[in-house]
């Protein structure tokens, strides 16, 4: 039974497929064909002349640079479709996932929480945010024709657009334990309005909203607030900007230097400040951490008030 091809880049992945696998049968049915004529052809106690032959240069060189051509086509062809693959949209839709033995646990923006299964619009792009709380995992929807490991610590993204209505199935591709086969699940393709109103009966606080109430929970506001009496850096704007370390290099405030500043806050300390800040590693999961995230990123002067991310 074929696979149905319910994303945009599943003709894609199958056309590059299908390609290899008929170029790598056309050189073995070559390679084998012309070694077979010459088992027959020189076997033992035949009259076949073997006198060294001369050299043919355009037959030697038509024989490797041929295939040669042929496979850096290949080559070509798929990295441009890994690149495609590697770079969502700017409008994809971000879903945050958390996966652990042995389960797949789902947040959207607004709040709607889901195990082991994922609702997405057809014909808008989604963009998973991904990582493990224990082990390596494997994000693996085949029809999709999407695969993503998931790594504690990081971050992974991994983004498609489902074209056809349904259901499909959702299977971790990385051996994370004994109860490995059973971390599977569903990935519901539903039509915008169907979605939409899905969205609505399942809409509870949001990610950003739930990241603002542990920022004062954990005490992150006593030290990162403008007004505070610690000398600690300004959050504000931070998300997408460019910081100077403490060790004279540069790195680019994304979703993985913040995750990494919350549990592992000596790993890049900012230029100018002491790496007094404590490490919440083992205090917080990574669903916390995925909440403090989503609030940072929307932390700016334009929208200094939580409650607007409610």
């Amino acid at each position: 039974m074929m696979l149905p091809q319910a994303s945009t880049v599943a003709p894609n992945v199958d056309h590059l497929f299908d390609t290899l696998l008929a170029l790598c049968a056309l050189v073995v049915v070559g390679v084998f064909t012309v070694m077979i004529v010459f088992c027959v052809k020189y076997r033992r106690g035949t009259d076949a002349v073997r006198t060294p032959a001369r050299q043919h240069l355009g037959v030697e060189l038509t024989w490797t640079l041929v295939p040669f051509f042929l496979f850096m086509g290949i080559f070509g062809w798929s990295v441009h479709l890994w690149i495609r693959l590697r770079t969502p949209p700017k409008d994809a839709q971000p879903v945050y996932v958390v996966a652990k033995q042995w389960m797949w646990k789902v947040q959207h923006p607004g709040g709607q929480r889901e195990i082991d299964q994922l609702h997405v619009p057809v014909g808008q792009p989604v963009r998973l945010v991904m990582t493990s709380q224990d082990v390596i995992h494997s994000f693996y929807v085949p029809a999709f024709r999407v695969k993503q490991d998931v790594l504690p610590g990081r971050y992974t993204q991994l983004w498609f657009t489902a074209t056809q209505a349904g259901s499909y199935d959702l299977f971790c591709a990385e051996f994370c334990g004994t109860d490995h086969s059973r971390m599977r699940g569903r990935v519901v393709a539903m039509p915008p309005a169907d979605y939409a109103r899905w969205l609505h009966a399942h809409q509870g606080t949001g990610l950003a909203a739930q990241g603002a109430d542990l920022f004062r929970q954990l005490g992150c506001s006593g030290c990162h607030d403008p007004q505070s009496g610690v000398h600690a850096p300004d959050l504000y704007d931070l998300y997408g900007r460019t910081v100077p370390l403490a060790d004279g290099s540069q790195v680019r405030a994304d979703e993985r230097y913040l995750h990494d500043s919350i549990l592992l806050p000596k790993k890049q300390v900012a230029a100018g400040y002491a790496p007094i800040m404590p490490s919440f590693e083992g205090r917080i999961g990574e669903e916390d951490v995925l909440a403090l995230v989503a609030y940072l990123k929307t932390r700016t002067h334009a929208a200094e008030d939580p409650d607007e991310h409610r």
